[in-house]
């Protein structure tokens, strides 16, 4: 019997949406040559992680392994799976591999961080195979919610894997190709040891529906409606821009495309020879020339982000594009769990000013690119894998995934985020964890979630923050009055007076007492501070705020 194996270790993505990387390995244990797929982001939010700009895997396990990295190779040009590629490539420095659509996307990801296109190779489609170390990989296609999206058919000495990617079985996907069952058979026929497949959807219970059933619905709302349309959506989601620009060619209207990220999009679709063609654009300038009745603003901001076009023009104006009264607001999209209350807050921006606003809950404008529970039996049954692992889902999902394969006679396990399976025998085995965690890009700078730095930032956020200064002269006597200053907490407490005052007051209550022993060691002097601080301020205003303590000793 060989003495080496085949791991499937996750470290983001695998107990939770988002944040996708998932490592495999063959050889030895511990010296296992490895691969890496996907390498993508989360979104901060501002109650958990507020002033971040991007949420990155850890990868402290796999930098400390980097020498025995082959590759990473991408299967789709989403934020959660292509995110962090640039800005950990440095710590990684091995090829990237993808499909032309998304290494255009990855190469000027990878401009922004100095890196040269020469570091993303472009692949094409199955059959071809691109070799590893060990590993032959070939791209899949499979319909999704962006295009040129694949799985991954993972050659290996120990068997033939699939790793699923995001997927949803579209037989017309109006961009991109649509699922191709005889091919993923055909692929399949050999023996699949392991398909590693997505979660997302699995307590859908309903099939999934096709991007090509949005048309008439859009034109119709198009057509009905008197004034200007602004309709949101992913800005990936280049079939949804299509359908939404073709409905609007058949009833007259303009498009505007606002943003810059659904620019970069179209931009890159036409590059890769991924649509011929996107009508009827106009630029923002040129739209303010066109009756609002003949224009459809395709903008950016879906999830409620803040600086977004739909965001922005919820507020007032944007390049020049105003909302009145009358104007119709389109959410062509689903709302991700978490940010419901970034949405409803542009929703009642828009109502404010007078703007219908239609959102998804009818069903007739946004169709889901993930497999709903009937789509992935049937993926099972497609690839009757030897094992089922689920992914790409939390842990409700995976284990409702891993449920659902059980019952149908499949071997299946839920690995989550550091947990390492060997998959060399007839069923996974938990092998190994590894610690995993989140990386948060603060600024320009990359800081680890548990260096504190973001846990102060909350604490400042909720309890405010007081500056205290004092100075002590050469006799260790205080020179002066201590001076306070707050940020963030009320004027004045229950006493009526000024919370600086009160502050400042009992402190120097306290160096009135102080011996000289406790005047000559900063430590106590700073711990005595605040703790004085933070009890006048509960005593005040109810709120303990965080202090920082200055001491200034003239010598």
């Amino acid at each position: 019997m060989s003495d080496e194996r085949l791991i499937y270790l996750p470290l983001g993505g695998a107990g939770e949406i988002g944040m996708n990387a998932y490592v495999y390995g063959v050889g030895k244990p511990g010296k296992e040559r490895l691969i890496l797929v996907d390498l993508g982001i989360t979104f901060p939010d501002m109650d958990t992680t507020p002033g971040i700009e991007q949420i990155l895997p850890d990868i402290a396990w796999l930098k400390k392994n980097a020498n025995r990295l082959e590759a990473i190779f991408i299967t789709h040009a989403h934020e959660d799976h292509i995110g962090a590629v640039a800005p950990l490539y440095a710590d990684l420095n091995v090829p990237v591999y993808a499909r032309a659509f998304t290494a255009n996307i990855a190469r000027r990801k990878m401009d922004e961080h100095g890196h040269p296109d020469s570091a993303v190779t472009v692949v094409d489609a199955w059959p071809h195979q691109v070799q590893a170390g060990p590993f032959r990989v070939g791209f899949l296609p499979i319909s999704h919610s962006i295009p040129e999206s694949a799985g991954l058919v993972i050659d290996t000495p120990q068997g033939r894997l699939i790793h699923s990617g995001d997927f949803k079985l579209d037989p017309g996907p109006v961009v991109g190709e649509a699922f191709d069952p005889a091919l993923w058979a055909e692929v399949s026929q050999p023996g699949v040891k392991a398909l590693m497949c997505d979660s997302t959807n699995v307590f859908s219970l309903h099939p999934g529906r096709s991007e090509s059933e949005l048309g008439p619905a859009i034109e119709a709302l198009l057509n009905e409606s008197t004034g200007m349309v602004v309709a949101t959506t992913f800005a990936s989601n280049v079939a949804r821009l299509v359908t939404l620009a073709q409905s609007a060619q058949k009833v007259g209207r303009s498009v505007v495309l606002l943003g810059r990220a659904m620019r970069r999009m179209v931009e890159a679709s036409i590059e890769t020879g991924v649509i011929a063609d996107f009508p009827g654009v106009v630029s923002p300038e040129d739209a303010v020339n066109i009756p609002r009745e003949n224009l459809l603003v395709l903008a950016t901001g879906s999830q409620g982000e803040r600086r977004a076009a739909s965001a922005q023009l919820a507020r007032g104006k944007f390049l020049g594009i105003e909302m009145k009264p009358g104007d119709l607001f389109l959410f062509s999209s689903k709302t991700i769990p978490g940010n419901e209350r970034e949405v409803i807050r542009i929703m009642n921006q828009l109502s404010e000013r007078g703007i219908d606003v239609v959102d998804d809950s009818s069903g007739k404008y946004h169709v889901s690119g993930h497999a709903n529970r009937p789509d992935l039996e049937r993926m099972h049954d497609v690839v009757k894998p030897q094992m089922i692992i689920p992914m790409h889902g939390e842990h409700r999902h995976l284990r409702e995934h891993a449920k659902l394969a059980q019952a149908n006679g499949y071997v299946s396990e839920v690995a989550t985020n550091g947990t390492m399976l060997d998959l060399s025998g007839d069923k996974p085995r938990v092998v190994d964890h590894i610690e995993t965690g989140r990386t948060y890009v603060d600024g320009n700078i990359k800081i680890g979630a548990l260096d504190g730095i973001v846990r102060d930032r909350i604490r400042m956020a909720l309890n405010g923050h007081v500056t205290v200064n004092v100075i002590i002269d050469e006799e260790f006597r205080l020179l002066g009055d201590p001076w306070c200053e707050p940020m963030g907490l009320t004027d004045e407490g229950k006493s009526g007076k000024p919370l600086p005052e009160r502050i400042e007051a009992e402190l120097s209550a306290f160096f009135g007492r102080a011996d000289r022993k406790l005047m000559r060691d900063d430590g106590k002097i700073d711990d005595a501070i605040r703790r004085i601080a933070r009890q006048t301020a509960n005593n005040e205003i109810g709120k303990k705020p965080e202090v920082t303590v200055i001491i200034s000793r003239l010598e």
